[in-house]
Formats: structure tokens, C-alpha cells, sequence
């Protein structure tokens, strides 16, 4: 489609959610599990594809792409050149693509982190770039239960969101952002090492907490916002308690919070987790409200974006037929043992 009205701000055009359709169920947690031949390339792929679909943007119009991940199957060689390729972003010139693709990592936050780049880039007259593309996907990983770091692998899903952004046809402008930034090692994983440590206890108040507090704060003031003024409150999902505490912490309300939670349906997702809990907010909301998504990585730092939806989005969800409540509830999920788990984890 071309594109039709512009707006003054930039914002989110479109959006796409990819999940498994196979699943763990323990202790009344969901969990999404890749297939043997899936992993963040898939979702990542997968993801994008729907994003196209329900923005209604001509691939070739889109002029970069950036995927966030911590779970890329290759040390070196990244996902988004494979995704610019098969969903042929930017003009075709012979075997190649006419476009630019990145790959980020910060933990969970390696996609929320350029929200604002991309929205900076369609902004920036010379760029000649109408629209950008922007993909959290994980696998995300963690040792068995018995094993040191073990303790992740209650939470960990599978899954990608990916957004378009750009200044026409918008979904959601974006209202301003606020991002905070420390050096605290809460979760890492060493170089050739198959699964990520943590700082037990030392991850929530001085890591996790401490960050989404002060993003949402700050930018909370920037724009003279109250807890009264946000229609949706989204943030990082780790495990199920985290993101209850935090919205509780903040003043916000269940009715405020509890549509983004989707860590007991899916697990934590790592770098799609907050987009992921964005998509489901989108999926349910008004023209005229607002959003405010704070997401979290490890390392450590948080993105906050105040979104003010508008009239498209409702034109455009009929395009949506994969919502996040659809791919929850999926009549075709399987359900799997442990054991298979763990194989189809590591695509054995």
C-alpha cells in the first residue's frame, strides 16, 4: 500500500508477534518451545513478515533493520542481514538488498533500545528512509535445573515481536522517550559458555527495579505525566512477580498492568519480552490512549516511551488476525514433557 497520512511525530506503523505453537505447562506457567528447526533467525523472520502484513508497507520501502537478540545461533554472522533477504526489505538490486541491517545486543533491552533510533532515523530528512523495522527475538537459554544458573529455566520461552516505524499511517506516535544506563552485572554469559549466570537475590532491587523506577519516573516527569494520565503500563517480564511489583511500585493499577502480562503465557522472551507485552496492549487498545512501556536488560539499563495511539489503529487491526491473545490460546499448541524441552531447546 502507499502511504496515505502523515503525521508530525514519529511512531509505530505496524506490528507483528511470532511464537511456537509447542509449549511447557509447569506450575500454572505457559511456556513457548521452539521446534527442532526453529530458533531467533525463525522468529525473527516470522515476526518481521507479520509486522509488514499489518502495517501495510511494500517492503522495499523499508530502509532498515535492526534485530535484538541474545540468542543468535551463529557467534559471528548476524539475523538481520537473513531477514533483510527473505522478506526482501528495500529496493532489489540483483542478489542484494538496497538496505541497511544491524544486529544489537543488550540483553533484553537489545531491541527497545532502537525504538528511538529508528523513530530518529524516519525523522531525519536525509536518512531518505519512510520506514524502519525493528525485531526482538530470542531462544532464550538457560542451564538445566540442576546445574548453576539453573533457576532460569523455570521462565525461559521463545519468541520474536517485531515493529515498523515510520511518520505515516501511524498506529501509535511517540510521545517522548527517557533511557537510564549503570554498570551493574546482574546476568551475563562468558564467551563460549552455553548458559547465562545471575546475581541471585542481587537482580531485582539493585538491577531490575532500580532501573524500571527510574525510566519510568523521569520520563514520567519530562512529559508532566501522572499514574491517572497512562491507559497501559508495559514492562520487562522476567518472571511473574517482577513486573506486578514494579507496576504496584510506580502506583499504577491492575487494570493498568495485567493486559501486557504475558510472561505466565509464553515465558520470558529476553529481547521480545516488553515488545511482546507493547503488542498485547496494542492489540486491545482505543484510538486516543496512552502507553508507557519500560523495558529492562541486564548489564544494565532501561528504555521508557510514552505512545499515544490513534484513529489507524483500529483500521489497521483488521489486518491482525494473530494477536497476542490468539497465539495464547492457539487450538493447535502441543504440549511437551521436560525432556523434550530441553532437546528442542538446544534443536536436538
Amino acid at each position: 500500500m502507499k502511504p496515505n497520512k502523515e503525521y508530525d511525530a514519529p511512531g509505530i506503523v505496524g506490528y507483528g508477534v511470532y511464537t511456537s505453537k509447542f509449549r511447557i505447562r509447569e506450575r500454572n506457567i505457559e511456556r513457548s518451545v521452539p521446534f527442532i528447526d526453529e530458533d531467533a533467525i525463525t522468529a525473527s523472520v516470522e515476526a518481521g513478515k507479520l509486522a509488514l502484513i499489518h502495517s501495510g508497507v511494500n517492503s522495499s520501502l523499508v530502509g532498515k533493520v535492526y534485530v535484538g537478540s541474545e540468542s543468535n545461533p551463529y557467534a559471528v554472522k548476524p539475523i538481520a542481514s537473513k531477514v533483510a533477504q527473505v522478506l526482501k526489505l528495500g529496493e532489489e538490486e540483483g542478489d542484494m538488498q538496497g538496505v541497511d541491517a544491524i544486529d544489537t545486543e543488550f540483553a533484553c533491552k537489545a531491541a527497545t533500545s532502537m525504538f528511538k533510533d529508528a523513530a530518529s532515523l524516519v525523522s531525519y530528512p536525509k536518512s531518505n528512509i519512510q520506514y524502519a523495522m525493528v525485531i526482538g527475538a530470542d531462544n532464550s537459554q538457560a542451564a538445566p535445573r540442576d546445574c548453576p544458573g539453573g533457576e532460569l529455566d523455570l521462565f525461559v520461552g521463545y519468541g520474536g515481536c517485531a515493529y515498523i516505524f515510520g511518520k505515516h499511517d501511524i498506529i501509535a506516535e511517540i510521545e517522548g522517550w527517557y533511557s537510564c544506563t549503570s554498570d551493574t552485572p546482574d546476568f551475563w554469559r562468558r564467551d563460549g559458555e552455553p548458559y547465562p549466570m545471575h546475581g541471585g537475590r542481587f537482580t531485582g532491587d539493585p538491577a531490575y527495579f532500580k532501573h524500571v523506577r527510574k525510566a519510568a519516573k523521569k520520563l514520567m516527569d519530562r512529559l508532566n505525566l501522572k499514574v491517572e494520565d497512562i491507559n497501559y503500563f508495559v514492562s520487562h517480564q522476567p518472571n511473574v512477580r517482577f513486573p506486578v511489583r514494579v507496576a504496584k511500585e510506580l502506583g499504577f493499577k491492575e487494570e493498568q498492568y495485567s493486559p501486557s502480562l504475558q510472561v505466565a503465557k509464553f515465558g520470558n522472551t529476553y529481547s521480545g519480552s516488553s515488545p511482546l507485552g507493547l503488542a498485547a496492549a496494542l492489540d486491545i487498545a482505543k484510538p486516543d490512549e496512552r502507553i508507557l512501556i519500560v523495558s529492562y536488560g541486564s548489564g544494565a539499563g532501561s528504555d521508557a516511551y510514552s505512545l499515544i495511539t490513534t484513529n489507524q489503529i483500529l483500521d489497521k487491526r483488521e489486518r491482525q488476525k494473530l494477536t497476542v491473545k490468539y497465539q495464547a490460546g492457539n487450538p493447535f499448541l502441543e504440549y511437551v514433557d521436560y525432556t523434550t524441552y530441553r532437546r528442542l531447546k538446544l534443536g536436538m
